[in-house]
């Protein structure tokens, strides 16, 4: 059954590039294409599975990924000399990159001074802490939607999906979802994306409850939280005022 959803999250092909550069270490000057394209083609095919309505951009990116693999796989062509040889064929990318980052780092700047502690909130820098047992306290880091989105390929790699599993699915929706979600955290203040999902494991449910949190964060409405590279991912509502 096709349950296709648009969802605006993703600002951009370019910042799905960059955060996988940032998540492997990556000199941008120095990408390695061939492992660079093979993840964000795992992304996409991970985006289309959900039925999210990709933007044409990304589908440009990832053809522009192939082509620069195939052109850095070629041999040179004959009666090039070791002075007459191309230029990089990464050097346009690679421009594109750091034009796009210094203008997405000048914008947020400009966005955090008025805003900064009300209704956006900085990695790592918390108004309150959102951990408030009285055992030692750990550091949360926050998530953002590509890391969300890397911790539910984990999860769905590690789970066997039970596609006909006992569910009405004309009853459930994302709308359904998300209220749900909302009134789990009015209840309890924090939730993990495993208790969410509880021992209901089916595929529906796991994206519809994927998707929930995804708008959710894109509203501001909550925030994800986490402890360590593969630590669980932990909810909170925003904290407004």
């Amino acid at each position: 059954m096709s349950y296709e959803i648009k969802l605006d999250i993703f600002e951009g092909p370019l910042d799905l590039l960059l955060y996988l550069i940032r998540k492997n270490e990556i000199d941008i000057y120095n990408i390695p294409i061939a492992l660079i394209t093979g993840q964000y083609l795992s992304y996409l095919d991970l985006m289309r599975s959900l039925n999210l309505d990709l933007a044409g951009e990304y589908l440009v990116l990832a053809s522009t990924l192939v082509h620069i693999k195939s052109k850095l796989l070629l041999p040179p062509a004959e009666g090039e000399g070791e002075e007459e040889e191309g230029e990089d064929p990464r050097k346009e990318l690679v421009r594109q990159l750091l034009e796009y980052q210094a203008f997405k780092e000048a914008a947020l700047h400009l966005d955090e001074r008025p805003l900064l502690e009300r209704d956006v909130f900085t990695r790592g820098a918390l108004t309150e802490d959102p951990v408030s047992s009285g055992e030692e306290e750990e550091e949360m880091t926050e998530v953002d939607i590509f890391e969300l989105v890397s911790a539910f390929r984990r999860i769905i790699a590690g789970l066997e999906l039970r596609e006909d599993l006992e569910i009405d699915a004309e009853k459930m929706s994302l709308t359904d979802r998300i209220n749900e979600i909302l009134e789990k955290l009015s209840e309890q203040g924090q939730i993990t994306f495993a208790e969410l999902l509880g021992d209901r494991m089916d595929r529906r449910r796991i994206i519809y409850t994927f998707l929930a949190i995804l708008e959710l964060m894109k509203l501001r409405m909550i925030r994800a939280y986490q402890s360590g590279p593969f630590g669980a991912i932990r909810l909170f509502p925003a904290v407004e005022g």
